[in-house]
């Protein structure tokens, strides 16, 4: 059986049409009747996240849960709430899409998402009619709790001895989105000089959209070039990703971020780090070099969460994890991505290294990659299709079909969030990456063409 409602990370869709409040009332009732509880509730910025927020808490409610309001919040320091407190959480979000979007996360109690088998069942009672709901003195007690969010901050702060940010001036750009209330706290608890931009919270995030990227965070480099900022940080809506602007306004690619990351993880431990299979291969060569392996998982934070908690129950070291997005998790804090915990992490690597940001970025392994997405509802197919082409080449199929060219490597694969086939390409130089890109876009081409 697949999902046919939740994607990689969650339902998502546009309000009023793929996600409703009917929905989200049916969302809320599943999981209250498989996780009967505590359950933690919780949204970003977005100006349906309420009108949602109330109808899943009357589907908890409902069936008896208690449910702990803890009102706006980024979605890491949602499942640290959990985590330390709860039976389950529901986070109100759409990450990264555009305001008219918006969707549901579902938490473990342990605070990472919840995994295909049980999204799977969750689906499966959506469709029943109706559900257990409980007589009148039997349902739930709602608790207001947007005090807890204070506790999150102070569980990223205690990560870092003293105030490794003494010194920095940091430029915080949180998009108008959940990361307005915390990562501007977080940095100036570990010493930081912030001055921030798009700092005010407002669901129609009018000065950029919420996916923050190259083009979208120009204002952010002007200014961290203006107030001589070592670094700017920016964050998507519910603020589990963190993407980086160097000293001289330039936009610092994910992959080398992580990149970048993962090596100071490995300065003093060794180990594994856990990572999806389209990340660049620059994680690989930095891990090499630091005496650590590459676990790789399929795309989506809770394959990589999950692989580093399996690994870790098994005995092995796992130092770091994350995507190539923008999307790291510290085991030592959470099995989650948190884009707090990814900026505070950054200071520490610039109070340890004494360099600047640029200057590390331009001391790794060049690599060249092109990311493109093109719309069709036949991801699936082509992907079937593709495997049957290159069913003679070294193929690596964990998550859609990547083939490995020598030092180069291209994956293509269905989007678990929007109707797109992603391909991405990975290689040593340009000439070799644009030749297998150019290719692969003919043949998906020609596939598409044959379709009736």
């Amino acid at each position: 059986m697949r999902k046919r409602l939740f994607g990689t990370n969650g339902v998502r869709g546009i309000v009023g049409k793929e996600v409703t409040p009917e929905l989200a009332l049916r969302i809320g009732e599943a999981l209250g009747i498989m996780r009967p509880g505590r359950i933690a509730v919780g949204r970003d910025t977005r100006t349906s996240g309420s009108m949602l927020a109330s109808a899943i808490k009357a589907g908890l409610l409902a069936t008896g849960c208690d449910v702990l309001d803890c009102g706006t919040l980024p979605a890491p320091a949602l499942q640290y709430i959990v985590k330390n407190h709860c039976d389950g959480g529901a986070m109100i979000t759409a990450s990264h899409n555009p305001p008219e979007y918006n969707g549901v996360k579902i938490i473990e109690s342990d605070g990472t998402e919840m995994g295909d088998e049980d999204t799977i069942r969750l689906e499966g009672l959506l469709s029943n009619q109706p559900l257990l709901i409980k007589p009148w003195d039997q349902v739930g007690t709602e608790i207001a709790a947007p005090h807890l969010i204070d506790e999150y901050i102070h569980s990223v702060t205690c990560q870092f001895a003293g105030k490794p940010g003494e010194g920095m001036t940091v430029v915080v750009d949180p998009g108008s989105g959940a990361a307005c209330q915390t990562t501007p706290a977080i940095l100036q608890a570990l010493g930081c000089r912030v001055i921030t931009i798009n700092g005010i919270m407002d669901g129609t995030f009018p000065g950029r959209l919420p996916e923050p990227s190259a083009e979208g965070l120009k204002e952010l480099g002007a200014l961290v070039v203006a107030s001589n900022a070592v670094f700017g940080v920016a964050h998507d809506g519910d603020a589990d990703r963190a993407v980086f602007i160097d000293e001289k306004g330039s936009f610092v690619e994910e992959n080398q971020e992580f990149a970048l990351i993962a090596q100071h993880s490995c300065r003093n431990v060794k180990g594994i780090i856990v990572t999806p299979v389209s990340t660049s291969q620059v994680a690989e060569m930095i891990a090499e070099t630091a005496g650590c392996t590459i676990h790789y998982t399929p795309v989506g934070s809770i394959y990589v969460a999950r692989t580093m908690r399996e690994l870790i129950e098994t005995g092995r070291h796992v130092i770091v994890g994350g995507e190539g997005n923008g999307g790291l998790i510290f085991p030592k804090h959470q099995f989650c991505r948190d884009g707090g915990m990814t900026a505070s992490t950054m200071v520490s690597l610039l109070a340890t290294t004494h360099k600047s940001l640029s200057s590390l970025v331009g001391q790794l392994p060049h690599r060249y990659m092109i990311k493109e997405k093109i719309s069709t509802t036949h991801g699936s197919y082509l992907i079937e299709q593709l495997n049957k082409k290159y069913a003679k080449e070294s193929i690596d199929r964990t998550d859609g079909l990547k083939i490995r060219r020598q030092n180069t490597w291209v994956l293509i694969r269905a989007s678990g969030t929007e109707p797109i086939l992603r391909i991405i390409v990975d290689a040593d130089e340009s000439t070799a990456g644009l030749t297998l890109f150019q290719e692969i876009k003919k043949v998906v081409s020609e596939i598409l063409k044959m379709l009736p």
